[in-house]
């Protein structure tokens, strides 16, 4: 599609929308920050150091390019690497990862002038992009300026994006066949590519970089303080419901309260909720109180106070960013969110790499390992609520078992890790750079192989 017929569409797709971004500004506090950078002044290159460029559009996809950059570094130490996002919260999740040693940005519009302008004043020998966030003027830019375009980490929903994309198949299959290579996570989003008409040699399965990022181990930095501000106690069975979606806490609370009112090893837990997007944490608040619980919000106790004992009847908010893997080392057992509803599915990974028993609801459509998770045996899939209370309270009442079945759910994190270095590989190739043949090696050799090559 025509840059100019491209910007023409964005521009009324703005003023039509306006309303809702206005409403969000103000509501929410969103979008008021970096609009500079919005609009195409990315930071500027002085000097010869070759610069690589990475995106993602919000947390999950910046959390995953945490390991990424390192390997990149090992790789490739005479390049640059800079960091951008789309969301407030990823921008924030970038800052914490990355800076000061990376610069970190405000992703731009993708209007011809801006995107134009923020490649020109980067200059960058590679544009990486986390999970997708695919768009056609920034790609035919940098086609025009020679800058080759990987995605790495690649996904493609098949309830959301996938439909989508293909209502404009042939404009999908242009769009996608102009990036050097696409390194998808799984062999079913290979699939759903090709479907768009994406030529095969464009793909390759290098895994999930998750699976690298996610911290296996027994404890997480943090937990101690997490756990003597709310004034947990030891021998208190913790619950965690995290990364949860909407409706969804109404569902877990209704069934939590059924059960501790019949007695049972769910009387004795404690259980906190953790929602995905923090925009939902006041929703979440009168979901709590609705269900006849009393409210502890985690942003009422910060690190540092005296945790004072809590009421009975309490239900923990977890309503501050970048701990939901803190209350997750904490929990006797788990459950990933967005799974009894309709959306998806939440990241499974993190809470089975802390070796905890995990519960998973029938919609994981956005998580095509939470499929292979369940066959092997290492994580459950419940129907409902009622069967994920059922879950929850075998847990309890056989803590050796609960404890095996996590033990088996981090040896399986364990065994799919790599996907990193094969993204970070796939990048040294778009470079033309040799990858090198053994960890702690650096790429140097100047190839002429393709970026997708083995």
């Amino acid at each position: 599609m025509c840059g100019w017929l491209l910007n023409v569409l964005y521009l009324l797709a703005l003023t039509a929308t306006g309303p809702l971004w206005l409403y969000r500004m103000v509501r929410h506090g969103r979008y008021l920050r970096r609009w500079r950078q919005r609009l195409g002044a990315a930071p500027v290159r002085y000097g010869l150091q070759p610069v690589i460029w990475i995106h993602g559009v919000s947390v999950g996809e910046v959390n995953a390019a945490r390991a990424l950059v390192a390997a990149l570094h090992e790789q490739l130490p005479d390049f640059r690497v800079v960091v951008s996002s789309t969301t407030d919260t990823g921008l924030a999740a970038a800052e914490r990862a990355f800076a000061p040693s990376h610069e970190v940005f405000q992703f731009p519009l993708d209007f011809t002038f801006v995107v134009s302008r923020a490649l020109r004043r980067l200059r960058p020998s590679v544009l990486v992009l986390v999970e997708g966030d695919v768009w056609p003027n920034l790609v035919a830019a940098a086609n025009r300026r020679g800058v080759p375009v990987v995605v790495v980490n690649g996904r493609l929903g098949p309830h959301k994006g996938y439909p989508r994309w293909r209502l404009v198949r042939p404009l999908a299959a242009r769009l996608f066949n102009a990036l050097e290579a696409i390194g998808v996570q799984h062999e079913a989003y290979a699939d759903l590519f090709r479907a768009l008409g994406v030529h095969n040699d464009k793909l390759v399965v290098t895994g999930m970089m998750k699976f690298d990022s996610a911290r296996v181990g027994d404890r997480v930095p943090g937990q101690e303080a997490l756990a003597e501000a709310l004034g947990l106690g030891d021998r208190e069975p913790l619950l965690v419901a995290g990364g949860t979606g909407d409706g969804e806490e109404a569902l877990v609370l209704a069934a939590f309260a059924r059960r501790r009112a019949a007695g049972g090893p769910l009387s004795r837990a404690r259980l906190a909720v953790v929602p995905r997007k923090p925009e939902r944490f006041d929703e979440a608040a009168g979901a709590i109180a609705s269900a006849g619980f009393t409210c502890v919000r985690r942003s009422k106790r910060p690190d540092g106070t005296a945790g004072a004992p809590l009421p009975a009847d309490a239900v923990i908010l977890g309503d501050t960013m970048g701990e939901l893997r803190a209350f997750y080392a904490l929990a006797s057992a788990a459950f990933v969110g967005r799974s009894l509803v309709p959306m998806g599915g939440s990241d499974m990974i993190e809470a089975a790499a802390l070796a905890r028993p995990v519960a998973l609801g029938p919609h994981t459509f956005n998580f095509p390992q939470a499929e292979h998770m369940v066959a092997a045996g290492v994580v459950r899939r419940v129907a409902d609520a009622g069967e994920l209370m059922d879950a929850l309270e075998t847990w309890l009442s056989e803590p050796a078992a609960a404890a095996a079945l996590g033990r088996k759910a981090q040896a399986h994190v364990r065994s799919q890790q790599g996907a990193t270095r094969r993204n970070a590989e796939l990048i040294c190739r778009a470079l033309g750079r040799r990858p090198a043949l053994a960890p702690g090696g650096i790429a140097t050799d100047a190839i002429r192989e393709s970026a997708h090559a083995r």
